[in-house]
């Protein structure tokens, strides 16, 4: 058996211990510090919060291991449809105390992310969920919806009788077992479940112990989802890893109302915490003055920055902001990472700051790197990603030659070392193309092919782009190929397999594109407008992302290979340089000023005028934010039908919450069928909370 030896770096905890696996890292944690907290769940409601001990933690995971192994056999695979919460954390490790392959996922909601669960329960072959009580008496109710997930057998952990873990016997589990898969398709058709062993999650994670600085005496704040490798490895694992606090809340909470994560890390003393590149945005844009004046983010010695490209402007921006309330420039580390490589790659630096390099814009679009001076208009600023530690190693390769690039040539970053996966789970083929990779010349291998581009400069990696098509928007990894099909099936004149979804860089944003053809038979009575508008709410409603421009196509005309496959590339080449052979066209305008929600004309009834002025409110809110006119927003229809997607909906919750002075219950957002009936009912609680105030 293998045997990983876990390295700390912290002179306040020093350590001989070595360990094979997860679970010996948390029993050894149960033992040796069984009354210190391990982590803290911060409600949605501010003040609520619940916690557990490492002994507690040890304890739960014991007594679900031992139901699981009743009703398993070694090495089956576990879907995890739990909320944010201490529930998760109990049952990921429950599952690896019964040695069985823990899936993290979100639970179904409302009949979405339906066709994602139901795809990776069919890749995976799982047969077995766990959630929580509240989630499976939701999820029952869809039942009819997903057929399959009626053939699972469900259990719901919170409801596990502690007893039974005096019964768990501890079982030899090697190193190089699957601890779990990361699925990383951002939709629903083709899933690929990375295979994360118990050695590459302790590797990755002396590797971030070594960056990041982590150690007994540290502690984290995180927000970050669960089911998300960042989330998984940092958020849950490095916590155990180090054996120091972890504070967390769910990511609605934070983007409903930024303030909660800055408020945490003062509030706890926090001296970690990392987020993608657009949760510093968030902060600054929502953020309030007076909300900032109690912080103190003195505290805060590493922020790290990743899981999305790294942008100066906004390292700059948060820093300005925030450098009143104690924050450092020095805390800031730009990181990159990947599911593939369990999560860091790199991340170390060399002077105490970010690395910010200028280069000549021209030479870089011929993959060249010539650095430049920062007040060149032609330059391009990039921040630098550090270093690796440890055994990972990186290279830069030409993909067409697959030999090593020159030092000042951008080509594709190849990764080596033990926190890079085994494959994709039950795909041979996948895995041997993406992590079986040896260089041409040398015969060096093997590597993960990350399908980014890069180069180093002084050891130093920095990221210029993807070559592969994920489009990564907001932190989160989105398929193109599984945008284009619920493209294609928005609307009857979309012609199947003429689609292309691409990412731009708009004010150093990712913004989203589709291209499609329309079916030759529709070109003289198609609805322009119908179908763009079915097209935005389709993908809203499946992959809960805006569209900047959706082009519609004339039949024959979108750039395909010799072999007839979509050249998405080429596609968004013609875009930026208006080639494409368009027939209708939406953009994202620019915000247009709206004015505020006057006074409802007054009502006989005291209901119809609360429900007026709450309704005007949302449609003004809605028209700002989607850069629509006013007049053009039906109170008829839903949200989503003006493509609001989660993160939306969650700014329009927090906006909401601070206009009414109290709070309302974030599912009324989602189920409401259209805004008036949202006003309707948001007015009826106010009404009804009056009444009972009067009354008391």
């Amino acid at each position: 058996m293998n045997q990983v030896i876990t390295t700390i770096t912290n002179s306040n905890f020093v350590s001989s211990k070595s360990f094979s696996n997860l679970v010996d890292l948390l029993r050894y944690r149960a033992v040796h510090q069984p009354d210190q907290t391990a982590f803290t769940f911060l409600q949605d409601e501010e003040g609520l919060e619940s916690s557990l001990t490492y002994q507690q933690l040890d304890t739960k995971a014991r007594a679900i291991a031992v139901y699981l192994q009743n009703i398993s056999t070694p090495g089956e695979r576990v879907l995890l449809l739990y909320p944010p919460g201490l529930d998760y954390i109990a049952a990921f490790f429950g599952c690896l105390y019964a040695d069985l392959i823990a899936i993290p996922l979100y639970p179904p909601r409302n009949n979405r992310n339906m066709s994602r669960i139901e795809s990776i329960m069919a890749d995976s072959e799982a047969k077995i969920a766990l959630t929580n009580n509240q989630c499976l008496l939701n999820v029952q109710t869809l039942f009819n919806h997903g057929a399959d997930l009626r053939q699972l057998q469900w259990l719901a952990t919170d409801q596990v009788d502690e007893n039974l873990a005096n019964q768990w016997q501890s079982k030899s589990v090697s190193s190089v077992a699957i601890a779990y898969l990361q699925y990383t398709s951002g939709s629903t058709s083709t899933p690929k479940g990375v295979m994360i062993s118990h050695e590459n999650a302790l590797c990755n994670s002396a590797e971030i112990a070594t960056s990041w600085r982590t150690g007994s005496d540290s502690i984290l704040v995180s927000w970050l989802p669960h089911f998300h490798d960042f989330g998984q490895i940092y958020g849950v694992i490095q916590p155990v890893y180090n054996g120091f606090p972890c504070i967390f809340m769910s990511p609605a909470a934070f983007v409903q109302k930024p303030i909660r994560w800055l408020k945490a890390i003062s509030d706890y003393k926090a001296t970690h915490s990392g987020a993608p590149n657009f949760a510093y945005d968030l902060c600054t844009e929502k953020i309030k003055p007076e909300q900032r004046e109690n912080l103190d983010l003195s505290s805060w010695e590493v922020t790290v920055n990743g899981a999305e490209p790294v942008r100066k402007q906004t390292l700059k921006t948060f820093y300005q902001t925030f450098a009143p309330y104690g924050f450092r420039w020095s805390t800031f580390y730009p990181g990159y990472g990947l599911a593939e490589a369990t999560l860091k790659v790199s991340s170390a630096r060399k002077n105490n700051s970010p690395t910010i390099l200028n280069i000549q814009a021209d030479a870089l679009s011929q993959n060249l790197i010539v650095e430049a001076s920062s007040d060149d208009p032609f330059s391009k600023a990039l921040v630098g990603c550090g270093s690796s530690v440890f055994n990972t190693k990186v290279v830069i390769v030409d993909p067409q030659s697959l030999t090593e690039c020159p030092a000042n040539q951008v080509g594709e970053i190849w990764v080596s070392g033990s926190s890079v996966a085994e494959g994709y789970w039950g795909r041979l083929e996948e895995t041997q193309r993406t992590f079986k990779a040896y260089l041409n010349d040398t015969g060096e291998g093997p590597f993960l092919r990350t399908g980014d581009l890069g180069f180093l400069k002084d050891n130093e990696l920095f990221i210029t782009g993807r070559i592969k098509d994920l489009i990564v928007i907001r932190g989160s990894n989105h398929y193109p190929q599984d945008i284009e099909l619920t493209v294609e099936h928005s609307h009857p004149s979309l012609r199947s397999g003429y689609s292309a979804a691409f990412a731009i860089d708009d004010n150093d944003q990712e913004k989203l594109v589709v291209v499609c053809e329309i079916e030759r038979s529709y070109l003289r009575k198609f609805d322009g407008d119908e179908v763009i508008r079915a097209i935005r709410k389709a993908v809203s409603q499946e992959h809960e992302l805006d569209i900047y421009a959706v082009l519609l196509l004339k039949t024959a005309s979108i750039p395909k290979t010799s072999s007839g496959k979509i050249q998405r590339q080429a596609c968004r080449t013609q875009f930026l340089n208006n080639q494409l052979d368009v027939i209708r066209e939406w953009k994202d305008q620019p915000h247009k000023q709206v004015t505020n929600p006057g006074n409802s004309p007054m009502q006989n009834n005291l209901s119809n005028i609360i429900k007026l002025g709450i309704q005007d409110w949302l449609i003004a809110w809605i028209a700002k934010e989607r850069k629509l006119d006013i007049k053009n927003i039906d109170s008829s229809q839903s949200l989503t039908y003006y493509g609001l997607n989660s993160l939306d909906s969650m700014n329009l919750l927090g906006d909401l919450e601070n206009w009414l002075g109290y709070s309302i219950t974030p599912d009324w957002l989602w189920d409401s069928p259209s805004i008036e009936a949202l006003a309707y009912q948001i007015s009826q609680s106010q009404i009804l909370a009056a009444v009972a105030q009067v009354a008391s």
